[in-house]
Protein backbone atom coordinates (compact mmCIF):
# COMPACT_ATOMS: atom_id res chain seq x y z
CA UNK A 1 0.00 0.00 0.00
CA UNK A 2 1.19 3.50 -0.88
CA UNK A 3 2.25 5.38 2.22
CA UNK A 4 2.74 8.77 0.55
CA UNK A 5 0.86 10.82 -2.03
CA UNK A 6 1.50 14.02 -3.95
CA UNK A 7 -0.38 16.96 -2.53
CA UNK A 8 -1.22 19.97 -4.71
CA UNK A 9 -1.73 23.21 -2.76
CA UNK A 10 -2.93 26.77 -3.49
CA UNK A 11 -0.58 29.33 -1.93
CA UNK A 12 -0.58 33.11 -1.72
CA UNK A 13 2.46 34.66 -3.47
CA UNK A 14 2.44 37.92 -1.54
CA UNK A 15 0.11 40.25 0.35
CA UNK A 16 -2.58 41.69 -1.91
CA UNK A 17 -3.60 45.33 -2.33
CA UNK A 18 -6.55 46.33 -4.51
CA UNK A 19 -8.52 43.65 -6.33
CA UNK A 20 -6.98 40.17 -6.06
CA UNK A 21 -5.84 38.59 -9.33
CA UNK A 22 -5.26 34.98 -10.30
CA UNK A 23 -1.55 35.82 -10.54
CA UNK A 24 -1.53 36.52 -6.77
CA UNK A 25 -1.76 32.75 -6.24
CA UNK A 26 0.62 29.89 -6.90
CA UNK A 27 0.37 26.12 -7.03
CA UNK A 28 2.91 24.03 -5.19
CA UNK A 29 3.13 20.25 -4.96
CA UNK A 30 4.41 18.53 -1.85
CA UNK A 31 4.32 14.98 -0.57
CA UNK A 32 2.07 13.88 2.27
CA UNK A 33 2.36 10.79 4.49
CA UNK A 34 -0.92 8.88 4.27
CA UNK A 35 -0.99 8.18 8.00
CA UNK A 36 -1.17 10.12 11.24
CA UNK A 37 1.75 10.07 13.67
CA UNK A 38 1.57 7.36 16.33
CA UNK A 39 -0.21 8.57 19.46
CA UNK A 40 -1.38 11.88 17.96
CA UNK A 41 -5.01 13.05 18.08
CA UNK A 42 -4.88 14.49 14.56
CA UNK A 43 -6.74 13.22 11.51
CA UNK A 44 -5.63 12.87 7.89
CA UNK A 45 -8.34 14.08 5.52
CA UNK A 46 -8.90 14.09 1.79
CA UNK A 47 -10.44 17.42 0.80
CA UNK A 48 -13.55 17.25 -1.38
CA UNK A 49 -15.17 20.70 -1.65
CA UNK A 50 -13.74 24.19 -1.12
CA UNK A 51 -15.80 27.23 -0.21
CA UNK A 52 -14.96 30.60 -1.84
CA UNK A 53 -16.06 33.43 0.46
CA UNK A 54 -15.67 37.24 0.34
CA UNK A 55 -14.16 37.47 3.86
CA UNK A 56 -11.09 35.66 2.48
CA UNK A 57 -10.07 38.92 0.80
CA UNK A 58 -9.50 40.45 4.24
CA UNK A 59 -7.02 37.66 5.06
CA UNK A 60 -5.00 38.38 1.88
CA UNK A 61 -3.98 41.87 3.01
CA UNK A 62 -0.87 42.77 4.96
CA UNK A 63 -1.56 42.44 8.71
CA UNK A 64 -2.33 45.82 10.26
CA UNK A 65 -1.99 45.76 14.06
CA UNK A 66 -4.15 48.88 14.36
CA UNK A 67 -7.29 47.26 12.90
CA UNK A 68 -9.33 44.43 14.33
CA UNK A 69 -9.17 41.58 11.82
CA UNK A 70 -11.89 38.99 11.34
CA UNK A 71 -9.22 36.31 11.06
CA UNK A 72 -5.43 36.33 10.92
CA UNK A 73 -3.73 37.18 7.63
CA UNK A 74 -2.58 34.44 5.30
CA UNK A 75 1.16 33.79 5.20
CA UNK A 76 2.74 34.32 1.76
CA UNK A 77 4.23 31.08 0.44
CA UNK A 78 1.88 28.98 2.59
CA UNK A 79 -1.41 27.35 1.53
CA UNK A 80 -4.41 29.61 2.05
CA UNK A 81 -7.18 28.34 4.31
CA UNK A 82 -10.93 28.39 4.07
CA UNK A 83 -14.03 26.35 4.73
CA UNK A 84 -13.66 22.87 3.27
CA UNK A 85 -15.64 19.60 3.25
CA UNK A 86 -13.32 16.65 3.88
CA UNK A 87 -13.35 12.88 4.30
CA UNK A 88 -11.27 11.21 7.02
CA UNK A 89 -8.66 8.77 5.68
CA UNK A 90 -6.97 7.96 8.96
CA UNK A 91 -7.62 9.15 12.49
CA UNK A 92 -5.86 9.32 15.81
CA UNK A 93 -8.78 11.32 17.25
CA UNK A 94 -11.35 9.55 19.46
CA UNK A 95 -14.32 11.34 17.83
CA UNK A 96 -13.39 10.53 14.23
CA UNK A 97 -12.91 7.29 12.36
CA UNK A 98 -11.93 6.44 8.78
CA UNK A 99 -14.72 7.37 6.37
CA UNK A 100 -16.22 10.12 8.57
CA UNK A 101 -16.98 13.46 6.95
CA UNK A 102 -16.36 16.92 8.38
CA UNK A 103 -16.48 20.57 7.40
CA UNK A 104 -14.46 23.45 8.81
CA UNK A 105 -11.30 25.51 8.37
CA UNK A 106 -8.74 23.52 6.38
CA UNK A 107 -5.93 24.44 3.95
CA UNK A 108 -6.60 24.62 0.21
CA UNK A 109 -4.87 21.38 -0.79
CA UNK A 110 -5.72 17.81 -1.72
CA UNK A 111 -4.82 16.25 1.65
CA UNK A 112 -4.52 17.83 5.10
CA UNK A 113 -3.53 16.75 8.58
CA UNK A 114 -5.69 18.60 11.09
CA UNK A 115 -6.47 18.47 14.79
CA UNK A 116 -10.27 18.70 15.02
CA UNK A 117 -11.26 21.68 17.17
CA UNK A 118 -14.76 22.46 18.51
CA UNK A 119 -16.51 25.31 16.61
CA UNK A 120 -13.75 25.18 13.96
CA UNK A 121 -14.45 21.67 12.63
CA UNK A 122 -17.88 20.04 12.56
CA UNK A 123 -18.62 16.37 12.04
CA UNK A 124 -21.15 15.80 9.25
CA UNK A 125 -24.01 13.64 10.54
CA UNK A 126 -26.54 14.08 7.72
CA UNK A 127 -25.55 12.74 4.30
CA UNK A 128 -28.99 12.57 2.65
CA UNK A 129 -28.35 16.11 1.34
CA UNK A 130 -25.63 17.14 -1.16
CA UNK A 131 -22.22 17.19 0.58
CA UNK A 132 -21.37 20.48 -1.13
CA UNK A 133 -24.16 22.09 0.93
CA UNK A 134 -21.76 22.01 3.89
CA UNK A 135 -19.72 24.76 2.16
CA UNK A 136 -22.88 26.88 1.99
CA UNK A 137 -26.45 26.24 3.08
CA UNK A 138 -25.46 23.82 5.89
CA UNK A 139 -22.09 25.41 6.62
CA UNK A 140 -20.73 28.83 7.50
CA UNK A 141 -22.92 30.88 5.06
CA UNK A 142 -26.12 29.13 6.19
CA UNK A 143 -25.27 29.68 9.83
CA UNK A 144 -24.44 33.34 8.99
CA UNK A 145 -27.86 33.87 7.41
CA UNK A 146 -29.64 32.15 10.30
CA UNK A 147 -27.79 33.96 13.10
CA UNK A 148 -27.81 37.33 11.34
CA UNK A 149 -31.49 37.26 10.51
CA UNK A 150 -33.07 35.58 13.54
CA UNK A 151 -30.65 36.57 16.29
CA UNK A 152 -29.41 40.02 15.19
CA UNK A 153 -32.37 41.44 13.23
CA UNK A 154 -35.13 40.42 15.73
CA UNK A 155 -37.61 40.10 12.84
CA UNK A 156 -41.40 40.15 13.14
CA UNK A 157 -44.08 38.94 10.74
CA UNK A 158 -45.18 41.64 8.30
CA UNK A 159 -41.97 43.69 8.46
CA UNK A 160 -40.16 44.95 5.38
CA UNK A 161 -36.74 43.41 4.72
CA UNK A 162 -34.03 44.52 2.30
CA UNK A 163 -31.09 42.24 1.42
CA UNK A 164 -28.08 43.43 -0.61
CA UNK A 165 -25.88 40.95 -2.55
CA UNK A 166 -29.08 38.94 -2.33
CA UNK A 167 -28.21 36.11 -4.72
CA UNK A 168 -24.96 35.24 -2.94
CA UNK A 169 -24.28 32.40 -0.51
CA UNK A 170 -25.84 34.21 2.46
CA UNK A 171 -28.33 36.60 0.84
CA UNK A 172 -30.37 33.95 -0.97
CA UNK A 173 -31.06 32.29 2.39
CA UNK A 174 -31.84 35.47 4.33
CA UNK A 175 -34.52 36.28 1.76
CA UNK A 176 -36.08 32.84 2.05
CA UNK A 177 -35.98 32.90 5.87
CA UNK A 178 -37.70 36.31 5.80
CA UNK A 179 -40.42 35.06 3.44
CA UNK A 180 -41.02 32.01 5.67
CA UNK A 181 -41.64 34.42 8.55
CA UNK A 182 -44.17 36.42 6.53
CA UNK A 183 -42.06 39.49 5.74
CA UNK A 184 -42.05 41.61 2.58
CA UNK A 185 -38.62 41.05 1.00
CA UNK A 186 -36.66 42.91 -1.67
CA UNK A 187 -33.14 42.06 -2.83
CA UNK A 188 -30.53 43.70 -5.02
CA UNK A 189 -27.93 42.03 -7.23
CA UNK A 190 -25.63 42.98 -10.10
CA UNK A 191 -27.11 41.32 -13.20
CA UNK A 192 -30.45 40.60 -14.87
CA UNK A 193 -29.86 36.86 -14.44
CA UNK A 194 -29.40 37.27 -10.67
CA UNK A 195 -32.41 39.56 -10.31
CA UNK A 196 -34.58 37.03 -12.18
CA UNK A 197 -33.29 34.31 -9.86
CA UNK A 198 -34.31 36.33 -6.79
CA UNK A 199 -37.86 36.73 -8.06
CA UNK A 200 -38.50 33.35 -9.68
CA UNK A 201 -36.40 30.89 -7.68
CA UNK A 202 -35.96 32.40 -4.21
CA UNK A 203 -39.40 33.96 -3.89
CA UNK A 204 -38.37 37.58 -3.20
CA UNK A 205 -41.31 39.98 -3.57
CA UNK A 206 -39.19 42.31 -5.70
CA UNK A 207 -35.59 42.78 -6.78
CA UNK A 208 -33.47 45.28 -8.70
CA UNK A 209 -30.12 45.49 -10.47
CA UNK A 210 -28.16 48.13 -8.56
CA UNK A 211 -25.90 48.72 -11.59
CA UNK A 212 -28.90 50.04 -13.54
CA UNK A 213 -30.05 52.45 -10.84
CA UNK A 214 -28.61 55.97 -11.18
CA UNK A 215 -30.13 56.88 -7.79
CA UNK A 216 -30.08 54.13 -5.15
CA UNK A 217 -32.09 56.21 -2.66
CA UNK A 218 -34.90 56.57 -5.24
CA UNK A 219 -34.69 52.85 -6.13
CA UNK A 220 -35.21 51.88 -2.49
CA UNK A 221 -38.03 54.41 -2.10
CA UNK A 222 -39.73 52.81 -5.12
CA UNK A 223 -39.35 49.28 -3.68
CA UNK A 224 -40.21 50.32 -0.11
CA UNK A 225 -42.79 53.14 -0.26
CA UNK A 226 -43.45 52.53 3.46
CA UNK A 227 -39.78 52.31 4.44
CA UNK A 228 -37.39 49.52 5.48
CA UNK A 229 -37.65 47.79 8.86
CA UNK A 230 -34.68 45.44 8.46
CA UNK A 231 -31.59 45.75 6.26
CA UNK A 232 -29.27 42.76 5.92
CA UNK A 233 -26.02 44.49 4.96
CA UNK A 234 -23.57 42.71 2.65
CA UNK A 235 -22.09 45.54 0.57
CA UNK A 236 -21.56 48.83 2.46
CA UNK A 237 -20.59 52.11 0.78
CA UNK A 238 -23.18 54.01 -1.25
CA UNK A 239 -25.81 51.35 -0.65
CA UNK A 240 -25.66 51.82 3.12
CA UNK A 241 -26.00 55.57 2.61
CA UNK A 242 -29.15 55.08 0.54
CA UNK A 243 -30.60 52.60 3.03
CA UNK A 244 -30.21 54.96 6.02
CA UNK A 245 -32.49 57.53 4.35
CA UNK A 246 -35.14 54.85 3.75
CA UNK A 247 -35.07 53.13 7.15
CA UNK A 248 -38.11 53.21 9.40
CA UNK A 249 -37.99 54.31 13.04
CA UNK A 250 -36.59 51.51 15.23
CA UNK A 251 -35.19 49.78 12.15
CA UNK A 252 -32.43 47.18 12.48
CA UNK A 253 -29.35 46.77 10.31
CA UNK A 254 -27.35 43.52 10.63
CA UNK A 255 -23.89 44.16 9.23
CA UNK A 256 -22.69 40.88 7.78
CA UNK A 257 -20.22 42.09 5.15
CA UNK A 258 -19.10 45.05 3.04
CA UNK A 259 -17.84 43.56 -0.21
CA UNK A 260 -17.81 46.97 -1.97
CA UNK A 261 -15.06 48.11 0.43
CA UNK A 262 -12.71 45.14 0.73
CA UNK A 263 -10.56 46.00 -2.28
CA UNK A 264 -10.33 49.77 -1.70
CA UNK A 265 -7.13 51.32 -0.36
CA UNK A 266 -9.26 54.05 1.27
CA UNK A 267 -12.73 52.96 2.27
CA UNK A 268 -15.67 55.19 1.36
CA UNK A 269 -17.33 57.31 3.99
CA UNK A 270 -21.02 57.20 4.88
CA UNK A 271 -22.88 60.52 4.92
CA UNK A 272 -26.41 59.88 6.17
CA UNK A 273 -25.49 58.75 9.66
CA UNK A 274 -27.64 61.33 11.45
CA UNK A 275 -30.67 59.19 10.49
CA UNK A 276 -29.51 56.70 13.11
CA UNK A 277 -30.34 59.17 15.87
CA UNK A 278 -33.83 60.41 15.17
CA UNK A 279 -34.97 57.11 13.61
CA UNK A 280 -33.47 55.18 16.57
CA UNK A 281 -31.84 52.72 14.17
CA UNK A 282 -29.86 49.83 15.64
CA UNK A 283 -26.80 48.85 13.59
CA UNK A 284 -25.04 45.70 14.75
CA UNK A 285 -22.05 43.97 13.25
CA UNK A 286 -21.73 40.26 13.84
CA UNK A 287 -19.35 37.39 13.16
CA UNK A 288 -20.73 33.91 12.56
CA UNK A 289 -18.23 32.18 14.85
CA UNK A 290 -19.93 33.87 17.83
CA UNK A 291 -23.03 31.76 17.07
CA UNK A 292 -21.58 28.31 16.34
CA UNK A 293 -22.91 27.06 19.69
CA UNK A 294 -26.34 27.25 17.99
CA UNK A 295 -25.29 25.07 15.03
CA UNK A 296 -27.28 21.99 16.09
CA UNK A 297 -30.37 24.18 16.63
CA UNK A 298 -29.84 25.59 13.13
CA UNK A 299 -29.67 22.10 11.60
CA UNK A 300 -32.90 21.09 13.38
CA UNK A 301 -34.55 24.14 11.86
CA UNK A 302 -33.18 23.99 8.32
CA UNK A 303 -32.90 20.27 7.44
CA UNK A 304 -36.69 19.59 7.40
CA UNK A 305 -37.18 22.60 5.10
CA UNK A 306 -34.52 21.27 2.71
CA UNK A 307 -36.01 17.77 2.70
CA UNK A 308 -39.49 19.16 2.02
CA UNK A 309 -38.17 21.33 -0.82
CA UNK A 310 -39.13 24.55 0.99
CA UNK A 311 -35.63 26.01 0.77
CA UNK A 312 -33.85 26.44 -2.55
CA UNK A 313 -30.10 26.79 -2.82
CA UNK A 314 -28.14 27.70 -5.93
CA UNK A 315 -24.46 26.82 -6.28
CA UNK A 316 -21.89 27.93 -8.84
CA UNK A 317 -19.52 24.96 -9.13
CA UNK A 318 -15.95 25.09 -10.48
CA UNK A 319 -14.20 21.77 -11.15
CA UNK A 320 -10.67 21.07 -9.95
CA UNK A 321 -8.25 22.67 -7.48
CA UNK A 322 -6.54 24.47 -10.39
CA UNK A 323 -9.79 26.47 -10.86
CA UNK A 324 -9.83 27.67 -7.23
CA UNK A 325 -7.97 31.01 -7.67
CA UNK A 326 -10.15 32.00 -10.65
CA UNK A 327 -13.31 31.10 -8.71
CA UNK A 328 -12.22 33.07 -5.64
CA UNK A 329 -11.18 36.16 -7.63
CA UNK A 330 -14.47 36.02 -9.56
CA UNK A 331 -16.44 36.77 -6.38
CA UNK A 332 -15.16 40.34 -6.41
CA UNK A 333 -16.36 40.88 -9.98
CA UNK A 334 -19.79 39.30 -9.41
CA UNK A 335 -19.04 36.39 -11.73
CA UNK A 336 -20.58 33.78 -9.44
CA UNK A 337 -24.29 33.05 -9.61
CA UNK A 338 -25.11 31.72 -6.15
CA UNK A 339 -22.71 30.04 -3.73
CA UNK A 340 -19.22 29.59 -5.22
CA UNK A 341 -17.91 26.06 -4.65
CA UNK A 342 -14.79 24.32 -5.97
CA UNK A 343 -14.85 20.53 -6.32
CA UNK A 344 -11.45 18.92 -5.65
CA UNK A 345 -12.77 15.36 -5.50
CA UNK A 346 -16.31 13.99 -5.29
CA UNK A 347 -15.31 10.95 -3.23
Amino acid sequence: MTTTATNKQVTLKDYVSGFPKESDFDFTTTTVELRVPEGSNSVLVKNLYLSCDPYMRIRMGKPDPSTAALAQAYTPGQPIQGYVVSRVIESGHPDYKKGDLLWGIVAWEEYSVITPTPHVHFKIQHTDVPLSYYTGLLGMPGMTAYAGFYEVCSPKKGETVYVSAASGAVGQLVGQFAKMLGCYVVGSAGSKEKVDLLKTKFGFDDAFNYKEEPDLTAALKRCFPNGIDIYFENVGGKMLDAVLVNMNPHGRIAVCGMISQYNLENQEGVHNLSNIIYKRIRIQGFVVSDFYDKYSKFLEFVLPHIREGKITYVEDVADGLEKAPEALVGLFHGKNVGKQVVVIARE
